[in-house]
């Protein structure tokens, strides 16, 4: 999109490396805020400091570089560009910070055009939330931190508004992976709520995260473009997260990468077009299944489920995968796997070598 002479943004998680050659503002986009990783995990004491930099919890910058790398106990890093800006981050005002900087950005770029990535760290464990949020759910410490970011969606929108911006802008919302199957050492720590497991539901969808099961996969998602999007639309064909940015460069006219990627076109889908059918053909959950019309056949359950040997479903009929009919569809089960079978050679083949510095 800075092809097409866009200002662009990523607030929030990264996790594609926190390498200086591995960060947002080396790889397309003009500003970087955030934790270069999942909130769980510790600190690299090689990294690059700010001059102002915000120690907190007795850190000092001899105690920061004397750390073992990614030492848990000390808590992530929040950076701004290629620099951490603060030591250990505050989690409890990460939600409000990011919705404050997306808010500061957008408002700053209104005459021009825009694009900000905003994967928000919340509801990753471990939790934290505002004050303002804090046992205000009826769902424990997750119902907050769920009430915060619907709070953040809720100022960024009434700022599209203000900014008379939001007739043209296109929003799009969505996860990236289904709740956490979460055990009872992971409950929360709000008074009255210690029992009480933390983490969301995909019901009737079967699985949770790390599984190939559509509770672990399949995302709600919303998009919103006034004028494009006809209101009240629901699309029920097969798209992906992949499908986001060869959709934004058609929608722009910015180039593709160079490189081959998988996501595919969907704006006749967003657009809600007579007779627009998903662009594929076979859909793939990494190198464990495929799915291809209403069959879906997997491997196993994933890393996660004690489900061994080739599942087979029919979603159409079977939302909540309950029923394995591999043995009644021979032929079904033969067709999908070969199908899996020729996307992973390809994968071999032509999938692109992990970054080395």
């Amino acid at each position: 999109l800075g092809t097409r002479g866009y200002a662009t943004a990523c607030i929030g998680k990264w996790h594609l490396g926190h390498k200086k050659k591995f960060l947002p503002t080396n790889q397309g986009f003009d500003v970087y805020f955030g934790i270069p990783y999942s909130n769980d995990m510790g600190v690299d004491p090689a990294m690059e400091l700010a001059a102002d930099i915000h120690w907190r919890n007795g850190y000092t910058e001899e105690k920061f570089r004397g750390l073992k790398a990614n030492s848990r106990a000390a808590g992530p890093p929040l950076m701004r560009g290629t620099r951490v800006v603060e030591f250990p981050v505050d989690q409890n005002t990460l939600t409000r910070r990011y919705t404050e900087e997306a808010i500061r950005f957008i408002t700053a770029h209104r005459d021009k055009p825009f694009f900000v990535y905003l994967p928000h760290t919340m509801p990753h464990i471990p939790l934290f939330v505002g004050p303002e949020f804090s046992g205000k759910s009826a769902a424990g410490l997750y119902g907050d931190a769920i009430e915060e970011m619907d709070w953040s969606v809720g100022q960024i929108m009434a700022t599209l508004k203000k900014l008379k911006l939001d007739r043209k802008t296109l929003v799009i919302y969505t996860s990236d992976n289904g709740p956490w199957n979460l055990k009872g050492n992971a409950t929360d720590k709000v008074k009255g709520n210690r029992n009480r497991r933390i983490g969301g539901s995909a019901l009737p969808l079967r699985g949770y995260k790390f599984q190939q099961f559509e509770g672990g996969m399949r995302e709600p998602t919303v998009m919103w473009w006034p004028g494009r999007i006809p209101p009240g639309s629901v699309c029920r064909e097969l798209a992906g997260t992949i499908d986001i940015l060869p959709t934004l460069a058609a929608i722009t006219g910015a180039r593709r990468p160079k490189q081959k990627i998988d996501g595919r076109n969907i704006l006749p889908l967003l657009e809600a077009r007579a007779g627009a059918k998903s662009p594929h053909a076979a859909y793939f959950y990494q190198s464990k299944g495929v799915r291809m019309g209403d069959w879906k056949l997997l491997m196993s359950g994933g890393r996660r489920s004690r489900k061994k040997g080739k599942l087979l479903f029919n979603l159409a009929s079977d939302i909540g995968e309950k029923k394995n009919v591999a043995v009644e569809n021979p032929e079904i089960v033969r067709k999908l796997s070969a199908t899996l079978e020729r996307f992973k050679a390809e994968m071999k083949a032509e999938g692109r070598p992990k970054g080395t510095l």
